[in-house]
């Protein structure tokens, strides 16, 4: 691989523009070069962030190609600054066994955009009654590290148990869909004022906080690591703060989507903003806002949800919730967390690189921009703002929630080990 260098470009944002100069996927110097030989990309005072890392995506393969393909998802992911993403392991059949997560983990190497790491159901078809094989799925060739049965939870409490003593022996962690399903059934929308105007059925905050509080026990009792998928509530991120104060191994993300939308979204009933769990209210947004400030909450994670035309154009009840994300995550931290000075960009590469790569054992993701660690990187436009169109976007889908929205920074370029998968709007490798 011949010599790359990124001329005058800040990492973190911080100091006056340097150079990085890569061999052989490696970041070999910072600071002025005169190598004429090499690559160059002139940066002009962008912004290097190390390579952003998505817990949870929904690629759709195999099974609903149709609304997205590993491919699809690997260039939007590529083009939102992505360059490693955890497929979820709802797709059709479920990967719950060592033959379809390791096809997912081939597939990815095989686009080559980023890294693709396929998340292990808990429970057999995700029917929450006996555990799938987890061992087998660790120990593939796909070294799966994070289960999740995302999309329903694994609500029976033994069950739960079990698996997190089995992650804990696999070092491994279980991520929550965290739902008490006898709490929803028929929910709509969040359980609140703006659900009982549109005449919706609710989706309460104590049923994501009762198995949250739940779950933070079970999983101090046995010793293994939890995370909670797309905390939606003020109340879970008390329970998260209360359970780490303890000592629980728990870790916790939200969407972009929760940061940024709140329920009012709901009036005119357009199905693009139907999302589980629900939107909440403006106050649970800003609570959620200052969670992930303070650490509270990790990361952040996209749960980006591709769905085809005729799973969202129709009435309310009917649609299947869920958004994409991966291009529109870093404007969406930006607009929310960036220019109000809750984080500055180190906390913006803690919480979509850093913390999420340590959550999944990444030990060549979320690494500081120095000499001698992989040129995995994420060149960011900060004054950079652009219109966002669901037609534009990679994904075969289009049911963006931010349609025609202006939002602020743009991903210039991504680095995976050296190698650009996405540059000035395009996927590249």
């Amino acid at each position: 691989m011949s010599a790359l260098i990124i001329r005058g470009v800040r990492p973190y944002g911080e100091g006056e523009p340097v150079d990085l100069t890569v061999h052989n996927g490696v970041i070999t110097a910072i600071g002025s070069t005169s190598d004429t030989d090499a690559e160059v990309i002139d940066a002009g005072g962008l912004v290097a962030l190390p390579g952003f890392v998505d817990l949870h995506t929904h690629l759709r393969e195999p099974g609903r190609e149709d609304t997205e393909t590993i491919e699809t998802g690997s260039r939007a992911a590529a083009l939102g600054g992505y360059t490693a993403v955890f497929a979820m392991a709802n797709t059709d059949p479920v990967a719950d066994n060592a033959v379809v997560v390791e096809h997912v983990w081939r597939r990815g190497r095989e686009v080559g955009l980023v890294d693709v790491h396929p998340v292990g159901a808990v429970t057999v078809g995700l029917q929450g009654e006996r555990l799938a094989e987890l061992g087998t799925m660790a120990r593939s060739a796909a070294g799966v590290r994070v289960f999740s049965d995302d999309g329903l939870c694994v609500a029976d409490p033994l069950i739960m148990r079990r698996a997190l003593e089995y992650t804990k022996a696999l070092d491994a962690v279980i991520a929550q869909h965290a739902e008490e399903p006898r709490l929803t059934v028929g929910a709509q929308a969040h359980e609140g004022e703006t659900a009982a105007r549109l005449g919706l059925a609710g989706w309460p905050a104590v049923a994501e906080e009762s198995i949250v509080a739940r779950d933070c026990l079970l999983a101090r009792h046995v010793g293994a690591r939890l995370h909670v998928c797309h905390v939606s509530t003020a109340g879970t991120a008390d329970i998260l703060r209360w359970a780490k104060a303890r000592g629980t191994r728990v870790s916790a993300e939200v969407t972009p989507h929760h940061l940024l939308l709140d329920d009012e979204r709901l009036t005119g009933y357009d199905p693009v903003n139907k999302v589980n769990p629900p939107l909440r209210t403006a106050a649970d947004a800003a609570a959620l806002r200052q969670a992930l400030a303070d650490g509270t909450l990790d990361c952040v994670a996209t749960d980006h949800a591709p769905h085809a035309a005729q799973d969202k154009d129709c009435e309310w009840s009917a649609a299947r919730p869920g958004m994409l994300g991966l291009q529109t995550a870093l404007p969406i931290v930006v607009a929310t967390m960036v220019e109000p000075g809750l984080l500055d960009w180190r906390g913006v590469a803690r919480v979509m690189s850093e913390r999420p790569a340590e959550i999944a054992g990444l030990p060549d993701q979320g690494r500081p921009i120095a000499v001698g660690e992989p040129a995995t990187l994420t060149l960011v436009d900060p004054a950079g703002r652009w219109t966002v169109r669901g037609a534009d976007l990679a994904s075969i889908a289009v049911n963006t929630p931010y349609e025609g929205m202006e939002l602020p920074g743009t991903v210039v370029a991504t680095l995976l080990r050296g190698v650009v998968t996405a540059r000035d709007g395009k996927a590249t490798a």
